[in-house]
């Protein structure tokens, strides 16, 4: 039986509260109570008792200690022995709806991996290599199956994108085939609740099909990988606010953005985590942002700012191209402004953008991307920098090798532009990589704090866009979609200028 929702909810949210108090006072004194309180909560998501597929995801992803008992205890209930990681997942993803916030669902899902490497210890290396697989099938699944994708990613790509991201070894090659037939086959997809299976829907790849918010502008994107998803954290540090006008040059691949939609419009902008908000009013912490302000908002992982050079229109003018390719230019108030944005978004960009999948290389005749993770980096500063440089060696011997063999001059048409693409991309990496590492060698958490006083209520930078560990409110802004694509150049000419 499933009781009204607001009425369920209140009651589960306040038995979730009184345990979660008392969790700190029980294991100081040895109690069992918080870990009976676990098993009961879990024996009730899991057998739907006064509460809707809806709710499960919630209630095991949340970041403290009462939550990963109830985790652990639910994944108690499915046993993984003998099957496969694709089936195991399929199996999960039929008792609940895998919603919610981002981080809140890699919670989840890293408590599957958990459990299916419990299950089967002996199938792959270990725990890291499960969750490694389970995040490359959603990937895969989003590629495969979700809207406004071009080139599809095939077996061959799938498989090199995933070497040496087996403890530093390979996967089996024949494990990953099957991985990637099971997806292809079959889109990966959760259970909904009843109500939600008799609202209309489009398409089977629409986000109402697998159970999230319907017509939200607060769930830009599509929700079937939760690691592309960008969240708006309201307790994220603030970098810098100010006045910018903001004009688009060149949509998602670097199509140039039709004529009528190219105007300049004014913002007051807040580079606040990964994200820069373009919001019409002046920018108060305690004020909630609109739906039209989450429209606007742009991610700035993997992205890099620079000084329009080719812009001659207006003063002060830099261009920020971001992650899937798209640009914008933004004029600042003064050169000095210009430069500051320029510095703050770069440093956010190589502090936090999460290391790539590497890219299929030799594997297919058309170039394409490698996909570009918008979850935040775990790696620290010394990491990152490491991760930064041996980016920038690889990227740098692949430009050098891949103009050793220019196209014969004979050859048109297809083969040509592709090793312009190619050409294009790894130029623009390697300046990315180069301007990276210098600034993480400088020192980011100086050039992160300076200027912190610009703005009322501007909070210090630190360690992690995320100030607080709580996962944020559900809300998305746009994302770079960073999908697998063919990239563009910026315009059809590569020299040619922004106008």
């Amino acid at each position: 039986m499933v009781l009204d929702s607001s009425a369920a909810m209140g009651s589960n949210e306040l038995q979730e509260k009184d345990a979660t108090g008392a969790l700190g006072h029980d294991l100081s004194n040895g109690s069992s109570s918080n870990l009976e309180a676990a098993r009961r909560l879990a024996k009730r998501l899991y057998h739907l008792d006064r509460f809707k597929r809806s709710d499960v995801a919630k209630h095991l992803g949340k970041n403290n200690e009462f939550s990963k008992l109830v985790a652990e205890e639910y994944l108690k209930f499915f046993d993984f022995t003998g099957m496969t990681l694709d089936c195991s997942l399929r199996t999960f993803f039929k008792a609940f709806s895998l919603i919610g916030e981002t981080q809140e669902r890699e919670r989840v899902l890293i408590h599957f991996s958990s459990r299916y490497y419990q299950c089967n210890p002996n199938t792959i290396s270990s725990q890291d290599g499960v969750h490694c697989l389970t995040c490359a099938m959603m990937l895969l699944n989003t590629d495969l199956h979700g809207h406004n994708i071009g080139k599809k990613m095939t077996c061959q790509e799938f498989i090199a994108n995933l070497q040496g991201m087996n403890d530093g070894k390979d996967f089996p090659k024949g494990l990953l085939k099957a991985l990637y037939n099971s997806i292809k086959n079959e889109k990966l997809e959760w259970a909904v609740d009843e109500e939600e299976k008799k609202k209309p829907h489009s398409d089977g790849t629409d986000e109402k099909d697998n159970g999230s918010q319907t017509k939200a502008v607060s769930r830009i994107g599509n929700s079937n990988n939760p690691f592309l998803d960008i969240p708006h954290d309201p307790n994220a540090a603030v970098y810098k606010t100010g006045f910018l006008a903001r004009k688009s040059h060149a949509d998602m691949d670097g199509k140039k953005t039709p004529r009528g939609k190219r105007g300049w419009k004014t913002f007051y902008a807040v580079l606040k985590g990964t994200v820069l908000y373009l919001q019409k009013d002046e920018y108060k912490p305690e004020k909630a942002l609109s739906e039209e302000d989450l429209k606007n908002a742009v991610s700035v992982h993997h992205a890099l700012a620079s000084k329009a050079t080719d812009y001659e229109k207006k003063p002060n003018v830099l261009k920020l191209k971001t992650a899937d390719w798209r640009v914008l230019l933004f004029q600042a108030q003064s050169q000095e402004e210009m430069q500051t944005w320029i510095n703050k978004i770069n440093c956010v960009a190589a502090v936090f953008s999460a290391p790539p999948f590497p890219a299929a290389i030799g594997s297919q005749k058309k170039f394409s991307r490698p996909l570009l993770p918008a979850t935040t980096t775990k790696l620290s500063q010394d990491e990152q920098l490491k991760s930064h440089e041996a980016k920038l060696k690889q990227i740098s011997t692949e430009l050098a090798e891949h103009r050793s063999y220019p196209p014969d001059k004979k050859l048109k048409g297809k083969e040509v532009d592709d090793y312009k693409l190619k050409d294009h991309y790894l130029e623009f990496e390697k300046n990315r990589y180069e301007i990276y590492v210098g600034l993480l060698k400088e020192g980011v958490k100086e050039l992160l704090s300076e200027g912190e006083n610009d703005a009322p209520g501007l909070k210090k930078s630190h360690s992690s866009p995320s100030l607080n560990q709580e996962s944020p409110v559900s809300a998305k802004v746009k994302r770079n979609v960073s999908e697998r694509k063919d990239y563009r150049p910026e315009t059809p000419s590569i020299k040619q200028k922004v106008t």
